[in-house]
């Protein structure tokens, strides 16, 4: 089985050379590539000198992570792909678990490993932890991650287990598949992306899966930080985007339900003195409007979907009912 890790770039010289050591040292079974984003810097000289095995990809604009992969990913030949973000070490080992997974489970379409924080490495990461869930409303969470509550790896989730969302930080899928769902969604541009991509997965009756014996380590917020307002944009205007496309049953009331939450959300981040995040949900609101013809066609498209959701709101659940860690849930 042939794997191609695939590094996505795109101004990330620094991040290339504190990382791709690590990949190099510990990918033997697999091809490396960098996928360059039409990058201003000299990340792709830096890795043509020092790094000549590695193979280079350029993509002729910056398309931010879905269209980057898109164009990345068209012409490679390996059975599975692993989209890598340029900010994660990788473990000894980390690919063998992954591969059995997929040489043993047919239907295993997608897989995540365990993904911890670079600077506390014995916490889980925000981006992916170990393995994701939505509630009915889009809203998205990990186990050991529900909102900005990160647990301590205790080694409660070093198991092999179904998700229903695997992060893009680190996230393995069979060609094959990739191929069928058309790769990502370019609208999402970057954020949640995945998200739409493992939910298309599971419609079509594939399996995600979480793999708890491979670990990464991921800094997190190294080409968009939270603080950052466009961040906020992405995650709320995609969140719904995702669920206009993919969720199951009478789509109005649900996103209704939705918008109304994310009001909320607004009027917190007002009350916190964050006004241009604020702003950056109602700019996702009206972006989501502008979008709205275009994602009921896709929806259109859909021939099934499943049951997608274990908790009816995670924001209940979080906020009122203070239930802050995976378990207690």
């Amino acid at each position: 089985m042939k794997i191609a890790v695939v590094i996505l770039n795109w101004n990330g010289k620094g991040l290339l050379e504190q990382f791709l050591p690590s990949v190099i040292a510990y990918s033997k079974e697999a091809n490396i590539y960098v996928a360059d984003n039409a990058s201003s810097d000299d990340s792709v000289d830096f890795v043509q000198k020092n790094y000549p095995s590695i193979q280079i990809i350029q993509n002729k604009e910056n398309g931010g992570y879905s269209k980057g992969y898109n164009d990345a990913l068209r012409d490679l030949d390996e059975d599975i792909f692993c989209l890598l973000n340029s900010d994660i070490e990788v473990t000894e080992n980390w690919l063998k678990p992954v591969i059995t997974t997929f040489e043993k489970e047919q239907n295993t379409a997608i897989v995540q490993p365990k993904l911890l924080d670079y600077k506390q490495k014995d916490y889980f990461e925000y981006a992916g932890a170990a393995g994701g869930f939505i509630d009915k409303y889009g809203y998205p969470y990990c186990r050991g991650r529900i909102f900005n509550t990160l647990e301590k790896d205790e080694a409660q989730f070093n198991d092999n287990s179904n998700i229903f969302w695997a992060s893009g930080a680190c996230l393995f899928i069979r060609k094959i598949v990739f191929k069928e769902l058309n790769g990502l969604d370019e609208t999402f541009f970057a954020h949640m992306e995945e998200i739409d991509l493992c939910w298309r997965a599971k419609n079509s009756g594939y399996n995600v899966k979480y793999v708890g014996d491979s670990e990464v380590y991921h800094i997190g917020g190294a080409t968009l930080k939270n603080t950052n307002p466009k961040k906020t944009f992405l995650n709320f205007r995609n969140s719904l985007f995702a669920l206009t496309k993919n969720a199951k049953g009478n789509i109005f009331p649900l996103v209704l339900i939705r918008l109304i939450l994310d009001g909320v959300a607004g009027i917190k981040f007002l009350l916190e003195f964050k006004p241009k995040h604020t702003f950056a949900v109602i700019k996702a609101h009206f972006s989501f409007y502008n979008n709205l013809r275009q994602l009921l066609e896709k929806r259109k498209s859909v021939k099934s979907r499943i049951k997608y959701y274990q908790r009816t709101s995670i924001v209940v659940d979080y906020f009122v009912n203070r239930k802050t860690i995976y378990k207690r849930l």
